[in-house]
């Protein structure tokens, strides 16, 4: 039996991550998945500066936190763990709303850093602490969908 449940994104800010608040406040959003019983807070990065920047130089996330990166066209990008400080896993949704790959990722001190992708293009990337979509049970071919209310 498929259980779905609802991954709260509501932005917690770069308050909750890095200690920094110089993002606009923005309204809540949700994900929701198949296939998982739990509760991830993200802060949602849809802009180019915002999604350079992801989690580098954050030192302690929270159990139930992460950032969720998304982007309105389909996008082959790869992440890579250059100035993060701590381990993340990352999981890729595709435009149909299906995760399509989790990796974990490892922080990065050398140059050049690993890369960390997917092979078919996607348009939302969630972080979390490393494990975090293994613990909950969210697999390859789990439905996500991503619930953004209006910005004001």
């Amino acid at each position: 039996m498929v259980k779905t449940i609802a991954v709260a994104v509501a932005f917690v800010g770069l308050v909750a991550c890095s200690g920094t608040d110089d993002r606009p406040d923005r309204p809540p959003s949700t994900v929701a998945f198949e296939g998982a019983d739990a509760l991830l807070y993200v802060d949602v990065a849809d802009q180019p500066e915002e999604q350079r920047r992801g989690l580098m130089g954050v030192e302690n996330l929270p159990a139930d936190q992460g950032m969720a990166f998304a982007y309105e066209e389909p996008v082959s990008n790869t992440f890579w763990m250059k100035d993060t400080l701590i381990p993340l896993s990352i999981a890729f949704v595709d435009e149909g709303g299906r995760v399509i790959g989790v990796r974990d990722m490892e922080p990065c001190e050398a140059d050049p850093c690993p890369s960390y992708g997917v092979d078919e293009p996607y348009v939302l990337a969630i972080e979390a602490n490393l494990g975090w979509f293994e613990e909950h049970g969210i697999e390859t071919g789990d439905r996500a969908e991503l619930r953004t209310s209006a910005y004001g």
